[in-house]
């Protein structure tokens, strides 16, 4: 479970203070997948990182009591330096996972091919997008957060063994997407909630919360 208790945040943008959250509560239940749809520039990305402990709330309580993942696509624990394999391999390390097998899971889920020997700086934002989707996945969460849904690749390839296993791994797990698209989160969320000046608006099904977020768009 992840709970936000009376939260709030904010930005000095050097003209006017952005409010992200205003005193928002709000609970995500193990076994119940959550959307959360916010126009670009919301603070999507903020509430994510704010998931996953990644940054702090200006007021407020953060409570978690379960596995929470690091957002998807977040590279704050990688080298750039180093190749996937390296990277791999220090990532299971610390998580205290056998470095051959995520090593080995990462190689086949992303497949980068020779490119997986090379520092990750000679990645395209492609190559990079794949490798960071498979190495959330090499590691079980109970919560897994994701920013904007799947990943921005051309590879068909990649993105069906990605989404089969996230598929699979929901069967015993949870997401949190937030996206500015209801589409993004159709395949994955049973409830949903809407981002609108600061306040946190949930609903039950998708379907009611993209009735609020197209009439306020």
């Amino acid at each position: 479970m992840i709970e936000f208790r009376n939260v709030s945040k904010s930005f000095w943008t050097g003209q006017q203070r952005k409010v992200i959250l205003d005193r928002a509560s709000f609970r995500v239940e193990l076994g119940n997948s959550m959307g959360i749809l916010a126009g670009n520039g919301t603070g999507k990305t903020t509430i994510i990182n704010m998931m996953a402990g990644l940054e702090k709330p200006d007021e407020g309580v953060i409570r978690k009591t379960s596995r929470v993942s690091f957002p998807l696509g977040f590279m704050g624990g990688v080298n750039n330096k180093h190749s996937a394999k390296e990277n791999c391999r220090y990532i299971a390390r610390l998580y205290g996972l056998d470095p051959d097998y995520v090593e080995s899971f990462c190689r086949w889920v992303c497949g980068l091919s020779e490119y997986f020997e090379m520092p990750l700086s000679t990645y395209s934002s492609g190559m990079r997008s794949r490798f960071s989707f498979s190495l959330l996945l090499s590691i079980e969460f109970d919560i897994y957060l994701i920013d904007e849904g799947m990943p921005a690749t051309a590879d068909v390839e990649f993105n069906r063994k990605a989404g089969n296993i996230l598929q699979e791994r929901l069967k015993n797990s949870t997401v949190v997407i937030v996206s500015h698209s209801p589409k993004t989160l159709e395949r994955f969320c049973r409830s949903a909630a809407v981002l609108k000046n600061g306040t946190l608006y949930q609903f039950e099904t998708l379907e009611e919360a993209k009735r609020l977020y197209d009439y306020q768009s």
